[in-house]
């Protein structure tokens, strides 16, 4: 499925192309395999025979490509799911959308005729291709988007991320909102008229806190105090100790309950815990599941620990 955002009258939202300024590599970016054809099946290049094709670039682009939309969806939509995510990202980089940048054939109802909007960045058409191939080549969407990614390869090969990452942020923002808003539709959820607002950069990758730290924020709070416990736990490399009950260990009764008479009166037990560490006591807790019970012991575990939450 090819992504076609509105990108305004004969295209002109598209952001212009880059140039790449090293004779060598823009001859590379545009330089099938065909073109040579060289055997394919072969592990390594000779280090004074290097392959002279895109296909590298290509490999490298395609990377390069990932990581500047991976980072410009979660610049748009900085609540979004890695699951989703991945679906967004999947219809964006595919090969039918980068294809559809540069050639889109248009059939009209009214006669048989084919015609050809503007062609964009026009890339495949600067192919180096086997004369023999060129025309079935150059109509191929694999080809024309391994072309795209190939230029985007060699790009950054040239001139490095800072001149790749803006080209390409604002060449897909476009793309990203509308890949988004079809994923939300497959998910049965309305469309977004716009990206919401994101919170500033800083906000969104905070800073690793160091070891022993104990200043919690709102978020550190929503594990619960049992995985908040068992993590300070981890880092001091500390020995944890859980001992069950069914009777309330500070009551008069001491006389445990059976667990066999509960379950057959369909009562539900109530479980009694006691947290031990390095074999010193650290809290207690009861509830209607033993972890419901450990979450108790682990919120007075928290407190000798000198973490309030």
């Amino acid at each position: 499925m090819a992504l076609k955002p509105d990108l305004g009258p004969h295209d002109s939202l598209l952001p212009p192309l880059p140039d790449i300024k090293d004779d060598n590599i823009r001859i590379q970016v545009f330089t099938h395999r065909s073109f040579f054809a060289r055997p394919v099946h072969i592990f390594e290049d000779h280090p004074n025979d290097l392959s002279p094709d895109n296909e590298k670039l290509e490999h490298l682009g395609d990377t390069v490509l990932g990581l500047v939309v991976t980072r410009l969806m979660l610049d748009m939509y900085p609540g979004l799911r890695v699951g989703p995510s991945t679906k967004i990202r999947a219809l964006i980089v595919g090969n039918a959308t980068l294809a559809d940048m540069y050639v889109i054939p248009l059939i009209s109802d009214a006669c048989d005729d084919v015609w050809r909007s503007s062609l964009k960045y026009k890339l495949p058409d600067k192919l180096r291709l086997h004369p023999a191939q060129a025309l079935t080549l150059r109509a191929s969407t694999n080809v024309q988007a391994d072309v795209f990614e190939s230029f985007v390869g060699g790009l950054y090969v040239d001139q490095g991320l800072d001149c790749t990452q803006p080209w390409l942020s604002e060449l897909f923002r476009p793309y990203v909102e509308l890949a988004y808003n079809t994923v939300r539709m497959q998910h049965g959820l309305p469309s977004a008229c716009a990206p919401p607002s994101p919170p500033p950069a800083h906000n969104q990758f905070p800073a690793r806190q160091p070891l022993g730290h104990t200043d919690l924020n709102v978020t550190e709070t929503t594990v619960g105090h049992l995985g908040l416990f068992n993590q300070h736990l981890q880092k001091a490399n500390q020995q944890v100790e859980w001992i069950y009950s069914t009777h309330n260990p500070d009551s008069d009764d001491g006389e445990e309950v059976d667990t066999e008479m509960l379950k057959g009166i369909k009562t539900t037990p109530v479980w009694y815990v006691k947290v031990v560490v390095d074999g010193e006591h650290f809290g207690k807790g009861k509830g209607n599941t033993k972890k419901a019970a450990r979450n108790e012991a682990a919120k007075e575990g928290l407190k000798k620990l000198g973490i309030n939450v």
